[in-house]
């Protein structure tokens, strides 16, 4: 067993490592976006946040739904190229639709997502770019997955980690010596997938990956398969897109736009103690899908437990951590010492993040469930937490109490769902074997 927990140790510890680094793409925005812009640039950057994390979901997606549906073959000694080649095909078709929406339908978007005039140009300019360049992020998610399938996590890692680190430079680059503003924030952004994807070609020169692409036609039942499969990681970015597309409408209403940049602050931190999570549930994935693939009902029970117990360390050492430095951290990114964004944002923060105590569970499970091609699991727990319960909790306790009842609203959620979850695992066969 002592093999095992190294193993786990290894693929968790290089996946959540390269999950903060992706994580850093929109927090480096954040940061420099506040200083260059002020309000308006973080009120803004918080509209656009929502596309980016389906487009991410979506490469999210492909990318695990594929892997995953690969390596099973793959253990069943029925393994093919047709698990990546329909990926490709797909991430193709879902790259077309995101730049036709780029280029005909971006100021209705932009609309929709709650900007007036004030933040109305600076918004639309972010859409813009981060539309025209999503076939960059879907494709490096996709094969970021697959190469860590490959028996390869490290080298997704450092991928990961080197083009975070290259948007952070060309952030400050854009942003500031040459002045691009907000354009430059989104630009930095849409580069670094590129300088990930050509890290990741290396995994092809050592030429003994176990998948390729071959010329093949569509297949509408492997793109379902590589769907219901990845179908979760989806539903995880876009429980983050429908929280902040309901809460920026909300609070736009309530707190105007500083209150909306108190929550892009908020938001913006909280995608960090998600992709620890989002981290952890893809270091177990290869692993349980293997183990699954083999039919070792032990193993893929030692991996959940293991899983459970790092999440659980971790949910505790985020919450203790923003309850000592919130107002450090809201610090940070008020570059107009503007007193009332301080206010929300520092309040904000130390009850939002009691979500959090909850949450990491919550994903971590969905990763579980469908890793063991238990679908209908993974799919009530992502559902349920993208809107189910979500919208009509932060609806009425808004009402309620105001600001204060939007904060509370994911913690709520995440709670019930983390009760149903139980259910959940409590009745999985698999957990229930001593």
């Amino acid at each position: 067993m002592r093999q095992l927990s190294l193993k786990f140790i290894k693929y968790v510890s290089l996946n959540i490592t390269g999950m903060i680094g992706i994580s850093c793409y929109i927090l480096a925005d954040t940061l420099f976006v506040s200083k260059a812009l002020g309000t308006l640039g973080l009120a803004s950057l918080n509209f656009s946040i929502p596309v980016y994390s389906i487009i991410q979901g979506i490469g999210l997606m492909i990318g695990i739904g594929g892997a995953t549906q690969h390596s099973i073959n793959e253990q069943q000694k029925n393994s093919n190229n047709d698990s990546f080649t329909q990926s490709i095909y797909f991430g193709g078709i879902m790259s077309i639709l995101f730049i036709i929406i780029g280029s005909l339908l971006v100021s209705k978007l932009t609309i929709l997502l709650g900007a007036d005039k004030s933040t109305f140009l600076l918004t639309k300019n972010y859409l813009t770019t981060l539309l025209f360049f999503s076939p960059f992020f879907i494709f490096n998610n996709i094969l970021l997955a697959f190469i860590r399938n490959d028996n390869n996590p490290k080298l997704s890692m450092i991928a990961m980690l080197v083009s975070s680190f290259a948007n952070i430079i060309l952030d400050y680059v854009f942003m500031f010596p040459f002045k691009m503003g907000i354009f430059g924030a989104a630009l930095a952004t849409s580069l670094s997938p590129i300088i990930s994807l050509c890290i990741l070609s290396s995994h092809f020169i050592r030429k003994q990956q176990k998948f390729n692409f071959v010329k093949n036609k569509i297949s509408l039942l492997n793109i379902y398969k590589v769907i219901t499969m990845g179908f979760s990681s989806l539903i995880g970015e876009l429980t983050s897109a429908i929280s902040l597309i309901t809460f920026n409408l909300i609070i736009i209403k309530i707190g105007g736009n500083t209150g909306v940049a108190a929550y892009g602050i908020v938001a913006n931190v909280a995608l960090i103690a998600t992709s620890i999570f989002t981290g952890i549930s893809q270091g177990i994935q290869p692993l349980l899908s293997e183990y699954y693939g083999r039919d070792e009902k032990i193993l893929l029970k030692k991996i959940f437990n293991y899983s459970i117990i790092t999440t659980l360390i971790f949910e505790v050492v985020i919450y203790l951590i923003i309850y000592l430095f919130s107002n450090d951290v809201v610090a940070f990114f008020n570059s107009e010492n503007n007193l009332a964004l301080t206010v929300i944002a520092t309040k904000g923060m130390k009850i939002y993040f009691i979500g959090y105590l909850f949450a990491g569970i919550n994903i971590v499970s969905c990763a579980f469930f469908s890793s063991i091609s238990e679908v209908r699991g993974a799919m009530i727990l992502s559902i349920l937490r993208s809107c189910i319960i979500l919208v009509p909790v932060i609806f009425f306790i808004s009402i309620l109490f105001k600001m204060n009842g939007i904060w509370f609203a994911f913690v709520i959620t995440e709670f019930i769902v983390l009760i149903i979850n139980i259910m959940l695992l409590l009745n999985n066969k698999i957990l229930r074997l001593k």
